[in-house]
């Protein structure tokens, strides 16, 4: 068999992922003129329709309609376009995905849709106007993290903020922070390496995309024992906009009317006590932050901390801060 012969079935496959779709198909004339105009691979009828049964044995959603002139058409695929639709959203309000980077995955992701459904994608696709990250050099990190977690070993990286001039400016006059990385995670909009301080001996998070010079190294990481029962959703509950603090026990009294909003944001296991026509009681673990503080403010008279005292004590001293800042 000639190499033709062997990358016609490929090439074929190609076609009719990128061309067909539920309404749209190709002839077997069709197909046969694109292989050789557009790959140099002559075809007839006969081969193509081989070419073709191949491929639906090989798992290839591919329908036939017989005629005088065979049309064929690739009738599913791995994503659905509801699937890349999400996906494509998720991109695009990622504050973490720089502009360019984003239209350049946006494109990627409509191609999986085929031509023809790509165009419709493309048409509700836009990342104009919306809030992104400048530090371009961020998937490079996540992808170093990533391969730091798998090999098991430390990092080493500075840490910055912006300043009223909007330029970096290093934390801690440019430290070098050595950090076991365990996991990455998606919060508040943005991307965060969960990982043990040796130093502190203690749980941290970073911004991905305030990390800068980021470098592997050959040490071991450490933590294991903090991390064996590890829960990142419990701990991304407890962690109000990824702020840390010490970690407590906070009793609250909510109206009813919190309910769901309760349920959303510590999970529907969440127990709820002394329920009554008005009000109900939770007790949950969070890390007490000015986050979190202002987070119940949000909300006013409808949630009341309870317990311990210490917390309504800071409650009490923040909103008094506030309400002296506008006499």
């Amino acid at each position: 068999m000639d190499n033709n012969a062997k990358l016609r079935p490929l090439y074929l496959a190609k076609i009719l992922y990128e061309r067909t779709d539920e309404d749209h198909y190709l002839t077997t004339m069709q197909l046969a003129q694109i292989l050789e105009e557009e790959y140099g691979i002559p075809a007839h009828r006969q081969t193509i329709k081989t070419d073709i049964e191949l491929l639906q044995q090989f798992g290839m959603d591919i329908q036939e309609v017989k005629s005088t002139q065979n049309r064929y058409n690739l009738i599913s695929r791995q994503f659905e376009i509801a699937e890349l639709k999400l996906l494509i959203d998720a991109v695009q309000s990622s504050k973490f995905i720089p502009k360019e980077r984003s239209e350049q995955m946006v494109s990627k992701i409509v191609t999986l849709a085929g031509q023809h459904k790509a165009e419709e994608l493309k048409r509700n696709a836009s990342v104009e106007g919306r809030v992104k990250s400048e530090n371009r050099q961020g998937l490079l990190i996540v992808d170093a993290i990533n391969e730091a977690i798998n090999a098991r070993k430390k990092i080493a990286f500075q840490y910055f903020a912006y300043n009223i001039r909007k330029q970096k400016k290093l934390r801690h006059d440019g430290k070098e922070y050595l950090i076991s990385p365990w996991a990455l995670t998606w919060d508040e909009e943005n991307y965060y390496m969960i990982g043990y301080d040796s130093d502190e001996d203690k749980i941290k998070h970073y911004r991905v995309d305030k990390m800068t010079n980021l470098q592997p190294t050959e040490e071991k990481r450490d933590g294991a024992e903090l991390f064996d029962n590890f829960d990142m959703a419990l701990y991304s509950k407890q962690t109000f906009g990824m702020y840390g603090g010490r970690e407590e026990t906070v009793t609250l009294r909510c109206k009813n009317e919190l309910a769901n909003v309760m349920i959303d944001k510590f999970g529907f296991d969440t127990a709820f006590s002394n329920i009554t026509d008005t009000h109900f009681d939770m007790r949950v673990k969070v890390f007490v932050s000015p986050m979190f503080l202002t987070w119940l403010m949000n909300f006013g008279a409808d949630i009341t901390v309870l317990f311990p005292e210490s917390v309504k004590d800071e409650l009490i001293e923040l909103a008094s801060d506030v309400l002296e800042q506008y006499k």
